[in-house]
């Protein structure tokens, strides 16, 4: 016998339980495997574990062989075996070599529902996996129990039973069918098997005769034992179970409310003779509950109809049927739902009608935008086919239009009449009753009926109160939608009667989202002027923050502007601005202010200091910052400006006003501070002839043209006198002047020495002294004069002072009849000339009269030359000299 042969036959001898009984058994075979070794070792693999896969009887003793193949023998044997379960070294007490080549281990008390036993060899300290097997341990079958058929007829015979318990180990059933035969009540003995390696079994048509009694029985059994239950008789009736009926129609009856006929059909194969009870299951598509009725017939009878009546009026239902026969204990399945819908009926409510009013437009007409919705009645008397609207002139109903629409909204372009608009709902069983609504002329006022409206919310819902002056009006309108909202058919509304508070279901508003809600009160058709207010059903804190800018910055202050959030970015009600500031390296400090400021001064700043600064907007969930701003606050204000500024601008001005002044008076102030001082050397004065027939040739010679000289700048130089003893010479006496100078006749004549000259024109008359050296006259020369140059030559002071010089004045005489006269008045002369120290380096311009006469070179000279003395010029021969200021010009008026 080959060492392979005995491998295939090991597991029969080892049951894996040993027992006193077996226990010869196996030691036959163990010896018999030793010499199948021994007679063919080239039969053997490199190594080998018997009994492979084994499944023993949990808690029992397991016995495993190894057996080293040729390709080891050489280098090792049997004790170079160890053992090991799943990961774990089995102790080698429980170890037992047999020979060179095979070891065997024993396990006591196996425990494990599946293992892992592995024979390693180890050699010079390494560990080498040889094989290894799964071991499983588990119980013998119980007595099948609880057996149950269902009999599908001419179809399937399908049964089920239980195990008190899990054997963990392989287990085949058998079902046996035994069939009673008829008239008889013990079974035949034709016996139906079914195998199976699950707790069911089914028989297949036709291998299942037809009989009203059954007997079944169940075996099971595994490696460790068998066990059979009991017969069991069943009768057929008791476990038939047929397919489910087919609906064939559902359908209403015209002219019937609220019914429906069902008709179904009963499927083929189904035990004859049997009375069967039919189930109808429906419901309407409103409702989630259903409600049943139980159908009798005969299983003879295939199509049966069953009427489902007290439904809703047009109404869709969906309905489903099962049968059972009356013995049996199993229904069948439900059929497939089909689906259909009551008889309608005329609507008998009227829609729920509501209007916004757009602003007139051109030519005194408006929009108003019409929109409705059926009341929810339920059940809904039937599916609405359209809608009628008409509408006139309330002081015409002649002009009534009428308009159809399968929508729920239009709109309308009317005048600016009062109008009445019904609408009217349709469906195949007739009309609603008609809602009417007023629209309002442009210029009529409505009463204000709501005083106060208050809104809140709770955890499930949003109320709203209001109260009314007038306690007579019981119905009412609540309007709401979004702030943003600008389509007009967006809104919502619901009609509110005999109470002054709404609810509505918190999910019909949108979170964070602020709401118009009004409340609008109805009296007969007429619609009252609202009352609206906002709300948020849940508030978060602002999605941003306001922007912060800087307006006029000071040296203390700075104003702070922003702008409002967004509308849809506030997420609620913003209850005020919070205002922080902080200075560079300094503490944090902010003012909080209403939510209708937008605009903030900051006070009790430092000056010339960089601050940061950012405004958050608040709500009743929080708050949220915008971006920081910096600014730096100035170093000087306003004030400090005007403080330094004020004097240097008045200093300045006062200055501009002394240099204009200055420029105004340049020449007086020239002649207060710097006096003009001739030079004696290179002045140029007049020689006058000493005698008188001289001075009476230039007087002729000045009037021979019959023109008046205008005397009036003339400056006659006034002797001056070093000496005391030289001012009595010089002397004379004022009056005999006067009257000498009255003696002149008009014609220019010389009388007493002295030169008189009349002017015809009551013009000046001067009257010169006989003794005059020289006579200087200014530029400003109002008679034109045609009278000769006189070549001015320059007089030593000593020569001055030998002939007396007087300084004539102008006197105004009184005018005698039709003519006027001007006499020059001599000053008094006899008058001592004091001498003006200050006066004795002074320069004065002098300008001569040229006459028309003379050669052309000498009206070419100069006028009038400025003379200055140079210092060692100013006092000759310890003289004084006189200075043309010293002249006065006298004028007579």
């Amino acid at each position: 016998m080959s060492t392979r042969a005995a491998l295939e036959n090991r597991e029969k001898c080892f049951l894996l339980t040993i027992t006193e009984k077996e226990m010869f058994c196996c030691l036959i075979w163990m010896v018999v495997l030793l010499c199948s070794s021994m007679a063919d070792e080239n039969s053997i693999g490199d190594a080998d574990i018997f009994p492979s896969s084994p499944e023993i009887e949990r808690g029992s003793t397991l016995k495993l062989f190894c057996v080293l193949g040729k390709h080891y023998t050489p280098h090792r044997n049997a004790s170079h075996i160890i053992w090991k379960l799943n990961h774990e070294l089995i102790s080698q007490e429980n170890y037992d070599i047999v020979n060179e080549t095979v070891s065997s281990v024993t396990i006591h008390n196996f425990t494990y529902s599946k293992a892992h036993v592995k024979c390693f060899t180890k050699y010079l300290g390494q560990e080498q996996l040889l094989v290894h097997t799964e071991v499983k341990s588990g119980f013998q079958p119980d007595v099948p129990e609880n057996i149950s058929c269902i009999y599908y007829f001419d179809v399937e015979l399908t049964c089920n039973w239980t195990s008190r318990r899990e054997t963990n180990l392989s287990t085949n059933y058998t079902l046996y069918l035994k069939v009673m035969a008829i008239g008889s009540m013990t079974p035949s003995k034709t016996i139906h098997t079914c195998p199976s390696k699950k707790e069911s079994c089914s028989f297949r048509h036709p291998h299942v005769p037809y009989s009203s009694h059954f007997y079944f029985q169940v075996k099971a059994e595994n490696i460790l034992g068998e066990a059979s239950s009991d017969c069991v008789l069943i009768a057929v009736k008791n476990i038939e179970k047929f397919k489910p009926p087919e609906i064939l129609s559902i359908k209403k009856i015209t002219g019937i409310k609220q019914l429906l006929e069902v008709t179904w059909k009963m499927p083929e194969k189904i035990i004859p003779l049997q009375d069967l009870t039919c189930e109808l299951r429906y419901r309407n598509i409103y409702s989630n509950s259903s409600k049943f009725a139980s159908v009798l017939m005969n299983s003879s009878k295939k199509v049966r109809s069953y009427n489902l009546t007290g439904l809703w009026d047009s109404t869709e239902y969906s309905v489903a049927i099962r049968c059972i026969n009356n013995n049996s204990k199993f229904w069948s399945e439900w059929s497939k739902e089909k689906t259909a819908s009551t008889e309608e009926k005329a609507p008998s409510e009227k829609v729920d009608l509501w209007r916004v009013i757009e602003p007139s437009q051109s030519a005194g007409h408006r929009s108003v935008h019409l929109m409705w919705k059926p009341v929810n009645n339920f059940p809904s008397p039937g599916r609405i086919l359209g809608y009628k609207i008409q509408y006139f002139p309330e002081k015409s109903a002649a002009l009534q239009v009428t308009k159809n629409s399968t929508d729920k909204k239009i709109i309308l372009i009317l005048n600016e009449d009062p109008y009445i608009i019904s609408v009217i709902a349709c469906n195949s069983a007739g009309n609603s009753p008609a809602a009417i609504l007023r629209i309002p002329s442009t210029d009529e006022k409505t009463p204000q009926i709501i005083e106060t409206v208050r809104t809140f919310t709770t955890d499930e819902e949003v109320v709203v109160e209001w109260t009314a002056s007038k306690p007579e009006v019981t119905e009412y309108v609540v309007e709401w939608f979004e702030e943003l909202e600008t389509d007009p058919f967006g809104r919502s509304w619901q009609y509110v009667s005999n109470s002054t508070i709404w609810k509505t279901n918190k999910k019909n508003f949108k979170p964070f989202v602020c709401y118009n809600i009004s409340v609008y009160p109805l009296y007969g058709n007429q619609v009252a002027a609202p009352y609206s207010t906002q709300t948020y059903v849940q508030e978060r804190k602002p999605s941003e923050g306001p922007v912060a800018d800087t307006g006029i910055l000071g040296k203390n202050e700075v104003m702070i502007k922003w702008k409002e959030i967004s509308k849809d970015k506030r997420n609620g009600f913003i209850r005020n601005y919070t205002i922080f500031y902080k200075p560079e390296n300094g503490k944090e400090l902010n003012e909080t202010v209403n939510s209708d400021v937008l605009h903030y001064e900051l006070k009790s700043l430092q000056a010339n200091m960089q601050y940061t600064v950012y405004v958050m907007a608040n709500n009743e969930a929080g708050g949220t910052s915008g971006e920081p701003k910096t600014f730096k606050t100035l170093k000087f204000n306003k004030e400090d400006v005007v403080f330094f500024a004020l004097p240097i601008g008045l200093s300045m001005l006062f200055l501009l006003g002394i240099w204009i002044t200055c420029i105004l008076k340049k020449h007086t102030f020239k002649k207060v501070c710097w006096p003009d001082i001739p030079n004696p050397a290179e002045s140029v004065a007049v020689e006058w002839p000493l005698d008188a027939s001289l001075n009476n040739s230039f007087l002729k010679e000045v009037t021979s043209e019959g023109k008046t000289m205008d005397f009036e700048d003339i400056s006659v130089l006034e002797h001056f006198f070093p000496e005391e003893s030289q001012e009595g010479s010089l002397l004379m006496n004022y009056e005999n002047h006067v009257s000498e100078c009255t003696d002149v006749d008009t014609k220019g004549t010389i009388n007493g020495g002295k030169m008189v000259l009349r002017n015809e024109e009551n013009e000046v008359a001067r009257c010169f002294s006989p003794s005059m050296a020289y006579v200087i006259t200014d530029e400003d020369i109002r008679s034109q004069m045609h009278s000769a140059l006189i070549t001015a030559k320059e007089i030593h002071p000593a020569e001055m002072l030998k002939h007396g010089f007087c300084e004539f004045q102008q006197t105004s005489i009184k005018n005698e009849g039709n003519d006027n006269e001007e006499i020059l008045k001599l000053e008094d002369c006899s008058e001592k000339a004091l001498f003006n120290p200050y006066l004795k380096n002074s320069v004065k311009t002098r300008e001569f009269l040229v006459s028309e006469k003379l050669p052309e070179h000498s009206k070419n000279e100069p006028k009038s030359q400025p003379t200055v003395l140079p210092p060692f010029q100013q006092n000759v021969a310890g003289q004084s000299y006189v200075t043309l200021d010293m002249f006065g010009l006298a004028t007579a008026h």
